[in-house]
């Protein structure tokens, strides 16, 4: 299908298009004219990904000027379905007859791409980074070439002697595609991904690569400054932003700290003997301080980083810490402050500048040099020529640490505990750096990119996102679902058959009549669904509970007659195992109930379409530990500097998390499901207008208040119209546009313009003729027809 909008010329590789697919890329572009950031909150399988993709690949090809796309998503999956889509996208183009070199690819983990026979195996994308590090370092390859005995990677090297743009033709790259060339042309797949991204016109890749300042750096850095960002599914990209930047800082961790000063000592001593020039070298270049990295910042070269702001550029690195044995000593008098700091025996939080100050009395180490720890250690570890880099994480840790606490007053909270966990019983004492403020991390890509596209199903209250990332938003828009038939049925129960009200509030969340009554919701709709059903819980410890109660009170066995059950663990090995039984259980006719966890593997990246689920049921309201001291102290930073009240906040984050869970059940126009919110406080206003409006407009006031029967009644009845043959010619014109169907909307909203248009022109002439006062009553009786039936 070929479409104007606005004059764009944008080719959609399908014959219909949904009404939303429509709207969506007219303030998709409408942001992209405004070269201004968007934050587009689209119904659940309406074909988000191809209507973004497909205007922002027109809208490239139309301005040559916007020449690449990063598209960011989550998951690996996310990212195969996006390049599939893409390529799907450019076949199409080619089929219409335009003549144009596009290329596109993804980027994932050297785990997902390694090719070496012995690497490839390893199981721990750590252990893969490092082992693939010591293959392929710059000189460990010297060392080769010089005829020192020492492995290397011949993919990589294979690669090191070809001209990339040689050996790729432009073309969509899929995971796999990438991985083939490079076992045809026995080329490093992982390389060769990340030198085609300077050349691609759409990259497709991790939140991580532009998010996490250290893979960042790596990364993205050099990306050109007119690129168009989108973060796909993002509606957690705040919690993506605080990760990124947050640090746990354990025992362990400062043991094989001290491990790895010692071996840089002896690195250092070793080298010193040997007579090498390279120390002295590297003294000369930190004298001239980081000069490289600001010059390609002024010239706008490359993207900032959080953990190396803008005034540590202008200094030169501190003397004390200039000399490669100086600033050993200096790390291992931080480390050792930092073992006393963990002989705790009460919680303590403090906030970064008395974390210095307490710091600078018992050390006397000074912040300046503190924020240049990162750096400078990066710096060593390259002069050392250092191997086995996977055994210097914790030391890197520790530099991360310093740099970050010596660089933000604000933003950031310490807190150390003598236990691990809550349910903790052995002292394990652990320091959490735990980043505040969402929007340090994502920053430089507000600042970088003229135009970053927020999107996802479920980001309802669009404004807190502004608020809580601290950009401002040229279009904020949330779309409504245009459905011939209600093919979904959100439903509140608040109280079970036996009148007793359900919630999984503190008070009455292990309350026998309550976990009964859930119970029986599982049991009845167990009976009357058919296939698979998805029931999600607040929290892991809640759903083990729950689980223990009702085998003691045999619904379990119950509720096994009709369908079998599955539960999801923390573990990822057995979460995919249960999933698959499900699946298998759902697909051969048995039926299956899968119980899960918001906020957990299932909540999120997998899709229950059509008979995997025909419900799914909330178990609560998904609201996060409110006594982490972490979570306190976000709430109160949020409350101080974006006037956000911890209630709003709370609520919107639990919200988005059971919004999330429930649009798992709905996955295009042609599937059904039911919604089931079951805790009585669903029901009350405030909380259901944080919903999406696409799930809030389906909520009528008949089912906003019921018991488990009348549930179950109106669900028996919803299920039966549901298994009548859906027409496509009953969709045409409503739900599912032809291009006639766009043609005829273009025209009407030209007509509506030139009538607004003339409206005003009119208005115009009355101002000038009567005054303001006269032509505003004149408007008035002209809408009202007042003006047509005075007959003097």
């Amino acid at each position: 299908m070929l479409f104007e909008i606005d004059g764009l010329p944008v080719y959609f590789p399908y014959d219909r298009i949904y009404p939303e697919q429509y709207a969506y890329m007219c303030s998709l572009k409408q942001t992209l004219d405004a070269q201004g950031h968007g934050v587009l909150e689209m119904p659940s399988g309406t074909g988000k990904t191809v209507s973004l993709l497909s205007l922002i690949v027109s809208y490239q090809q139309f301005y040559p000027e916007k020449r690449k796309l990063i598209y960011c998503s989550r998951t690996v999956p996310e990212i195969e379905k996006a390049l599939a889509e893409l390529k799907r996208l450019i076949e199409y183009r080619k089929s219409c007859g335009l003549k144009e070199s596009i290329l596109g690819l993804g980027l994932t983990s050297r785990r997902n791409m390694c090719l070496h026979p012995s690497v490839s195996k390893e199981k721990k994308g750590k252990v893969v980074d490092a082992r693939c590090r010591n293959l392929t370092a710059a000189w460990v390859r010297e060392a080769a070439q010089s005829g020192q005995d020492i492995e290397t990677c011949s993919f990589y090297e294979q690669l090191e002697n070809s001209e990339i743009r040689d050996e790729v033709a432009d073309a969509i790259y899929t995971l796999d595609d990438i991985k083939e060339i490079g076992k045809a042309k026995n080329m490093c797949p992982y390389y060769m991904a990340r030198r085609m991204l300077s050349y691609a016109n759409v990259v497709i890749y991790s939140y991580h690569y532009m998010l996490d300042p250290k893979i960042a750096d790596l990364i993205s850095k050099e990306m050109s400054k007119e690129s168009i960002v989108v973060f796909d599914e993002a509606h957690n990209i705040d919690n993506v932003c605080i990760e990124s930047l947050s640090l746990d800082i354990m025992r362990p961790t400062l043991e094989s700290s001290s491990k790895s000063i010692a071996h840089l000592s002896e690195r250092i001593e070793a080298m010193k003997q040997q007579g090498s020039e390279k120390l002295k070298d590297e003294y000369e270049k930190l004298v001239q301080g980081l000069q490289d990295t600001l010059h390609a910042r002024e010239e706008d070269l490359i993207m900032a980083n959080p953990a190396l702001p803008e005034d540590m550029l202008h200094e030169a690195v501190p003397g004390n810490i200039r000399k490669a044995e100086h600033f050993v000593a200096f790390l291992k008098r931080f480390n050792e402050y930092l073992k006393t700091r963990l002989r705790v025996l009460n919680v303590t939080a403090e906030t970064p500048s008395s974390f210095l100050r307490h710091l600078k009395e018992i050390t006397y180490i000074e912040k300046k040099p503190l924020q240049f720890c990162a750096e400078r250690l990066t710096i060593l570890i390259r002069t050392l020529e250092l191997n086995n880099v996977d055994e210097l994480q914790s030391l890197q840790k520790v530099a991360a640490l310093a740099t970050l606490v010596a660089t933000y007053d604000k933003g950031f909270m310490l807190v150390l505990e003598p236990y691990e966990s809550e349910n903790a019983t052995v002292p394990n004492p652990i320091l959490r750096f735990a980043c505040l403020d969402a929007s340090i991390a994502i920053k430089p890509v507000f600042d970088r990119f003229s135009s970053v596209i927020i999107t996802s199903g479920t980001l309802s209250p669009l404004d807190m996102y502004p608020k809580i990332l601290d950009f401002k938003a040229t279009v904020m828009e949330s779309y409504p679902m245009t459905l011939t038939r209600n093919c979904f049925l959100p439903m509140v129960i608040t109280r079970g058959s036996d009148q007793v009200a359900i919630s999984s509030k503190f008070e009455v969340r292990n309350d026998p009549a309550v976990v009964r009554n859930f119970g029986n919701i599982l049991i009845e709709f167990g009976k009357v669904v058919p296939d698979g059903i998805v029931a999600f819980f607040p929290s892991y410890l809640y759903m083990e509970s729950i689980i223990a109660m009702w085998h003691e009170m045999g619904i379990l066995t119950e509720a096994w007659k009709s369908k079998l059950i599955f539960v999801e663990t923390p573990d990822a090995a057995e979460t995919s195992i249960a999933l698959d039984n499900y699946r298998r259980a759902c697909e051969n006719g048995r039926g299956a109930i899968l119980l899960a966890v918001a906020r957990g593997k299932v909540s999120e990246g997998i899709d229950f379409d059509h008979h995997y689920g025909r419900a799914v049921v909330m178990f609560g309201i998904p609201y996060q530990y409110t006594e982490s001291r972490i979570l306190k102290a976000r709430l109160e930073f949020l409350r101080d500097e974006h006037r956000v009240r911890e209630n709003d906040f709370l609520t919107f984050d639990a919200l988005r998390h059971a919004a999330q869970c429930l649009g798992r059940v709905l996955r295009g126009k042609t599937d059904y499901g039911l919604m089931v919110f079951a805790d009585r406080r669903y029901a009350r206003q405030d909380k259901r207008s944080k919903l999406p409006k696409w799930i809030n407009q389906y909520i009528t006031d008949t089912s906003v208040n019921l018991s488990t029967d009348m549930g179950i009644a109106i669900a028996k009845k919803f299920l039966r119209s549901m298994a009548q043959p859906l027409e496509t010619q009953a969709q045409l014109g409503v739900s599912l546009w032809t291009l006639e169907d766009v043609l005829a909307r273009q025209r009407a909203q030209k007509e509506k313009l030139e009538r607004a248009a003339a409206q005003g022109s009119v208005h115009q002439q009355h101002f000038l003729q009567y005054g303001a006062a006269d032509a505003q009553r004149l408007a008035q009786d002209r809408a009202t027809g007042a003006a047509y039936m005075d007959v003097n």
